[in-house]
């Protein structure tokens, strides 16, 4: 889960609730697991041999369904990224029992101390992954980065390669990364400041005890290491979505701006933590100022990933420009095939495109049906992210019952306000009761039900 470590396993009753609450599934149907056991043995017959390449992945130390793995080449002035993307679509059949299964998921579910795979580990962590102990089918991105940082797939490849290393964001060595890293990142970096893209990546929150025997939340900020590799796939999906949006199909992610209410909120949040936002300062602005490593700062960032309508999916219509606001261009999702349904169908369609074949007609279809079925996926992560998130929020405030603590109203909805407390990254909801946007007050927390995820808070005179 991206918002939440829970390293010592601290709530595990409270998680074990949650995946009861949200169905979240325990394992496969037999059918699925001896489906994924069947296909890991296909032996890949329609790739070019790329295992001299000195391809290495980057992930969260423990993962083990690696999803991308990358080297590095100059070209003149340009630089080449390899891009190798886990070729699930070699293993997985159009209406085979994994393929059925992937659908009803649409994506894996992260929970601090676990997840629900959209594949069986047989694949997703074994034959598919991009795993360093032996030969792995992909599709290669050939990425041309140009000295300005923008991004154009020169071609897509199925080859077989071989990671040269495992290596961690928490114990990464630049040493052990490609000579040329650090320069992609800095293109890619001002790419994204010329096109005034204003992405957010808030820090994890990490839940720890501390020594009276209760709970903390702190944020970890990503490494150098971390960011970086993000921008390459972000490179990736941006050339892709170039490739199909000229070829006037495919399916892209969307996502409009925060609108006036929604930047009400974020300012009476910024104003709940002490966080200068001047009156004519756009959003764009502030989020360029705002420091991860500060606990207000971090806050306010995740206030602003939650805002708006967020993120979706959309297929090519003509005549309609497919946007997302935070990354100021076309985009779209393709660099995370064990994990999310889409990018398989997307990674077909690349795969068509860039060898001047056409698109099958069953990924055209799956892209009409996709934006549906995202929708549903990312409604329930929405649902169990809140849910673990209240969980650590009521965990970390239970040792306090009938503390004071300063808030402030962001949001009024009928006969409930939205209140943020200024001391800690904590939202909740209160009677109205002539409350007004903006006001500060005091309030007193009454009860802490860690069982039923929930704060008590009361308005004090």
């Amino acid at each position: 889960m991206k918002t939440l470590r829970d390293p010592d396993c601290l709530l595990a009753d409270g998680l074990d609730s949650i995946r009861a609450e949200f169905k979240i599934p325990p394992g496969f149907p037999a059918e699925v697991s001896a489906a994924a056991t069947s296909a890991a043995t296909r032996r890949p017959d329609a790739h070019a041999d790329w295992t001299d390449r000195a391809f290495v992945t980057l992930d969260p130390a423990s993962s083990t369904d690696l999803d991308q793995a990358f080297a590095i080449e100059h070209a003149g002035s340009d630089m080449l990224l390899h891009y190798a993307i886990a070729d699930v679509g070699w293993f997985v059949r159009d209406g085979d029992a994994l393929d059925t299964e992937a659908w009803r998921r649409g994506t894996t579910t992260y929970l601090p101390d676990g997840k629900a795979g959209l594949y069986p580990p047989a694949l997703s962590e074994h034959a598919a992954s991009l795993l360093p102990d032996g030969p792995r089918p992909a599709v290669v991105l050939s990425v041309r980065i140009a000295p300005d940082g923008t991004a154009r797939l020169d071609r897509a490849t199925r080859a077989m390669i071989r990671s040269r290393a495992k290596l961690g964001y928490e114990t990464v060595r630049p040493d052990q990364l490609p000579p040329g890293f650090d320069e992609i990142g800095r293109r890619i970096a001002e790419a994204e400041k010329e096109r005034g893209a204003s992405r957010v990546d808030p820090p994890e929150q990490e839940v720890n005890r501390n020594s009276d025997g209760g709970y903390t939340l702190r944020f970890r900020p990503y490494s150098l290491a971390e960011t970086q590799n993000a921008a390459m796939s972000l490179a990736a999906n941006l050339a892709v979505a170039d490739l199909m949006l000229k070829a006037e199909t495919g399916l892209f992610r969307v996502m409009l701006p925060p609108d006036q209410r929604d930047e009400d909120k974020l300012r009476r949040t910024a104003q709940a933590f002490g966080i200068d936002w001047p009156g004519a300062m756009p959003l764009s602005q502030l989020e360029k100022r705002l420091n991860p490593a500060d606990p207000h700062d971090a806050a306010l960032m995740m206030a602003i990933r939650r805002a708006g309508s967020g993120a979706s999916y959309r297929p090519f219509v003509p005549g309609e420009l497919p946007w997302h606001s935070a990354i100021a261009a076309p985009y779209a999702h393709c660099t995370a095939p064990l994990r999310r349904l889409a990018d398989r169908y997307v990674l077909r369609a690349v795969l068509a495109l860039a060898n001047d074949e056409n698109v099958p007609g069953e990924v055209t279809d799956a892209f009409l049906r996709l934006p549906r079925a995202m929708a549903r996926a990312a409604a329930r992560e929405g649902q169990v992210e809140r849910a673990v998130i209240n969980l650590a929020e009521v965990a970390m405030l239970s040792s306090r019952v009938g503390e004071t603590f300063a808030a402030i109203v962001t949001q009024i909805d009928e006969d409930r306000a939205r209140i943020q407390l200024c001391d800690f990254p904590v939202v909740e909801s209160i009677p109205a009761d002539q409350l007004r946007p903006g006001q500060r007050l005091d309030v007193r927390l009454t009860a802490a039900d860690i069982a039923a995820r929930k704060l008590s808070l009361s308005p004090q005179p």
